[in-house]
């Protein structure tokens, strides 16, 4: 259940840093409460999970899923560019994730 907390937490940290962007510095109301309500619970999980997961684990799962869900939503509502290098790089963040519930 830990994990799946984790992963979850991971995907709000999406939600909150995309919400972020589109506050425009916290102008628009909307994506500013999306944002202080997705990051209370992405950071929430996170500290659940930590209670049966390591902490060095927990975090670079959290935060490696976040990067990578937030860069695929950057490069699906055109932000960034998906070129072959950094597909490649976000693939290889997703292959460490998956490792390191693996060798946990």
């Amino acid at each position: 259940m830990s994990w799946l907390i984790l992963i979850l937490s991971g995907a709000l940290e999406a939600v909150w840093a995309a919400a972020l962007h589109r506050s425009k510095g916290f102008r628009k109301p909307v994506p500013s409460i999306v944002f202080l309500v997705s990051v209370i619970a992405s950071t929430g999980g996170l500290a659940i999970a930590m209670q049966s997961i390591p902490t060095g684990t927990a975090y670079a799962v959290w935060v490696g899923v976040g990067v990578v869900l937030t860069s695929a939503y950057a490069m699906v509502t055109k932000v960034e560019r998906p070129t072959p290098a950094r597909l490649l790089l976000l693939a290889g963040i997703g292959l460490c994730v998956v490792g390191l519930k693996v060798v946990a």
